[in-house]
């Protein structure tokens, strides 16, 4: 019978790696909103006392009225800017909502469905998968793949394209060289820059500053001298240190050895200066700093991983076909069937007691260089995710399900219910009072296994 908690869905669980794909509709509505709140306020003030002061001209007789139909052009001109503005934020917000719409209803379709059995369960997980593709992809500059996915599967609402292009446009821009795009979308995020305390926009004028000593123009370094009185000195008392570097750099050319100044002259700054914009670009939009894809998979990884999988030293053969194992310290892997749960067992006899970490699930390990089953049965154990699981973190469990009644450790370390050990002792034919490993063959008194308890 299967196990009703581990297939029901934990729909608090998937809201937490899909979070960003609810909030960022959200964010850009916001950043919508004050792209136009602004130039309305200043633009219909200005039109108000445009009006009150041809009303007050003609009144008084200053004006005339050729002047009052110049001032009232003047005042539509302003006018029609600002419906021009108006209408294409309208036109961006209604986009937004209805990217907002598509976003809740797939959120609803998940909330509808109660276990992993059900078949719609597998049709918005693989659409779930896209969506970690297309950011996957968006975050690492392949647009055009990205878009292409997105229009094929019709999870375009689901992703936000339009949003990463722009990062990926500016990103590049600073990777040749340039910094004029990155200023401009500083200008545009002025104030939230300013309340995230981020030193991006510095970076960029100490930049340019380089830039203009770089060349070792007399008239450039002037223009440099001038551009840091201007956008540098005035943070002396926030970034004292490199106020300072920039000031030390008139005193050396580009092909110095001196440090700090090596490294300000350096073209890998350009790189550093982009990897800072989309670090900026992503907090600004309160969007995780790393791919959606690499959390889920990790997390994924992290479930199966047991100490088992990673408890000696493998060794890969060239052709990668074949998994070897090397005991480590003399101290085999500790499998109990039918589980893939990690937990610490107390060992117990007489007034002993060590701590033993037991990984119970099933790893029939073989010796002397013989393939492993292992990597047929244990996805952790495949020459494919071994390595790159070896780094993650271990699952936490609340409670261990599945352990086989009775545990015994065996001299080796490994661990089996006292019921199988027995059934497998009396097909071996072995006399009674002794235990066969079932995995290594090796036989051993049943005095010399221990009790496990499980905690």
């Amino acid at each position: 019978m299967a196990d009703l908690d581990a297939v029901k869905i934990n729909h608090d669980t998937h809201l937490l790696l899909d979070q960003s794909c609810l909030r960022l509709p959200y964010e850009l509505l916001r950043k919508n909103f004050r792209s136009v709140h602004y130039p309305f306020e200043w633009d219909s003030t200005s039109v108000k006392n445009v009006v009150k002061e041809t009303a007050n001209g003609l009144i008084s007789g200053k004006s005339t009225p050729q002047d009052a139909v110049k001032s009232l052009d003047q005042m539509l001109v302003k006018m029609r800017g600002l419906k021009r503005k108006l209408t294409v934020a309208a036109e961006e917000e209604d986009n937004l909502y209805h990217q907002l719409d598509a976003r809740v209803a797939h959120f609803r379709d998940l909330a509808n469905l109660n276990t992993v059995d059900d078949v719609r369960y597998e049709d918005w997980s693989r659409q779930r998968l896209d969506r970690l593709l297309i950011d996957y992809m968006l975050r690492h500059g392949y647009d055009s793949s990205a878009t292409s996915l997105a229009q094929e599967k019709g999870v375009k609402d689901l992703v936000d394209i339009d949003t990463f292009v722009t990062m990926s446009k500016i990103r590049r821009s600073l990777e040749a060289g340039s910094v004029q795009e990155a200023l401009n979308w500083c200008t545009e995020n002025k104030k939230e820059l300013r309340k995230m305390q981020s030193n991006f926009e510095f970076m960029l004028r100490c930049q340019q500053y380089i830039e203009m000593m770089r060349t070792g123009s007399h008239n450039k370094m002037l223009e440099a001298i001038n551009h840091a009185r201007k956008y540098i000195t005035p943070f002396n008392d926030t970034y004292p240190v490199d106020v300072s570097n920039m000031a030390g750099l008139l005193a050396y050319r580009p092909n110095t050895n001196m440090e700090p100044y090596a490294s300000l002259y350096s073209p890998s700054r350009w790189p550093k200066l982009a990897e800072t914009f989309v670090e900026a670009h992503l907090k600004l939009l309160n969007l995780p700093m790393t791919p959606l894809l690499h959390i889920a998979l990790s997390s994924g990884v992290s479930a199966l991983k047991t100490p088992a999988c990673h408890s000696t030293q493998s060794h890969i053969d060239p052709d990668h076909t074949q998994q070897r194992q090397q005991p480590a310290n003399g101290a085999g892997t500790t499998p109990t069937q039918n589980t893939t749960t990690t937990t610490t067992t107390t060992t117990t006899t007489g007034t002993t007691t060590s701590n033993t970490p037991t990984a119970t699930q099933t790893h029939p390990h073989h010796h002397h260089g013989t393939a492993s089953l292992t990597t047929r049965v244990c996805p952790i154990c495949s020459t494919e995710l071994n390595a790159l699981a070896r780094n993650v973190r271990y699952a936490h469990h609340s409670k261990s399900r599945l352990l086989e009644q009775d545990l015994m450790l065996l001299p080796n370390g490994r661990v089996y219910g006292r019921a199988r050990l027995a059934e497998y002792a009396a097909k071996s034919g072995l006399p009674v009072g002794q235990l066969k490993d079932l995995v290594t063959g090796e036989v051993y008194g049943e005095g010399e296994a221990r009790k496990v308890f499980v905690t």
